[in-house]
């Protein structure tokens, strides 16, 4: 979902980001933008033998151009996998670098059942360096044309894909169960086990990056869209005697546009006003609890939007 315009997300006492005249191409934290891209995008770049764009010969010929500060320059997401049918499109992705360096990334759960209905999402800012190494590296660990990473015998396992921005292209992998592979997997070569050894080393690194040392404090993740996936409520069958109450429904009448008719799982999205009245009736509620819509009950799986995306469309593609 997107932060407000001219603030990076946060508590209270918001960052406040230089402002931009009416007409104008709005970059959020053009300083970052500018030197990111004046490192990472060559609009002469040659191709290298490995698929890689390497920089202009000299690179006075390059024409940087800024890299928008809602534009994804790195990525890490789970598609695929046995799981429940709300989940594929309610995935959050684990870490989301964008062009201002904002990095955003899935914090600490609370171990507990029912858990919270919202997803504890926190984002940190990275300097131009940091995000410009993180990209370099990226590829570097195999996130480029051409990476072969075997499929290993794993049956409903997700599948890791790590997107980057670099040097004026975007390069996709995804490696199939790349944490639950056996490291002797009979049906992976000793080039695809490398790759894949690389690859989730880096992978763990982004993981971890929230911890990193140099890193500012994670600060809530403030969205200004809430999607709601919402399905027709069942009682759950955990055996507990004591059900939540329900809850009046706050935002768009339920339950949206169907995304899969054939599973009744539909997506309302929740803008403005609304979007603050949903968001702080799910932070008093519960995964299971039961929301009432037109005078019918529904399980509703928040997924707040991150920068670069606006409405239930952008999560109908998911897998």
């Amino acid at each position: 979902m997107r932060t407000r315009p001219g603030f990076f997300a946060g508590p209270r006492n918001l960052w406040r980001t230089p402002a931009v005249r009416p007409g104008m191409t709005r970059y959020r934290g053009t300083w970052a933008a500018a030197a990111v891209a004046l490192s990472l995008l060559a609009g002469c770049a040659r191709t290298a033998a490995d698929g890689v764009p390497a920089a202009a010969e000299g690179g006075a010929s390059s024409a940087p151009s800024e890299v928008a500060a809602d534009a994804v320059v790195l990525r890490v997401r789970h598609e695929g996998g046995f799981v429940p049918v709300d989940m594929v499109p309610g995935r959050v992705p684990t870490v989301s670098v964008y062009g201002d360096g904002r990095v955003i990334t899935q914090g600490p759960q609370l171990a507990i059942y029912p858990g919270p209905a919202l997803p504890n999402l926190q984002v940190q800012q990275l300097d131009p360096a940091r995000v410009a190494d993180l990209l370099e590296r990226a590829v570097a660990a195999g996130v480029r044309s051409g990476t072969d990473f075997g499929r290993p015998g794993v049956a409903d396992a997700p599948a890791t894909r790590v997107d980057v921005r670099y040097a004026g292209r975007t390069y996709s992998v995804a490696a199939e169960a790349l944490q639950e592979a056996q490291a002797d997997d009979p049906r992976l070569t000793e080039a695809q086990r490398a790759a894949r050894t690389k690859l989730a080393a880096f992978v763990k690194e982004l993981n971890e990056l929230p911890t990193a040392p140099g890193m500012p404090p994670p600060q809530p993740y403030r969205a200004e869209s809430v999607a709601a996936l919402a399905r027709p409520y069942t009682r759950p069958a955990d055996g507990l005697p004591a059900q939540p109450d329900p809850v009046a429904w706050p935002g768009p009448a339920l339950p949206g546009e169907y995304l899969t008719p054939q599973l009744r799982l539909a997506c309302v999205t929740a803008t403005g006003a609304q979007a603050e009245q949903v968001l702080a009736a799910a932070a008093k509620a519960n995964a299971v609890t039961p929301w009432t819509s037109g005078g019918d009950r529904f399980t509703v799986t928040f997924r707040p939007l991150l920068p670069d995306e606006s409405d239930c469309a952008d999560l109908k593609a998911a897998r």
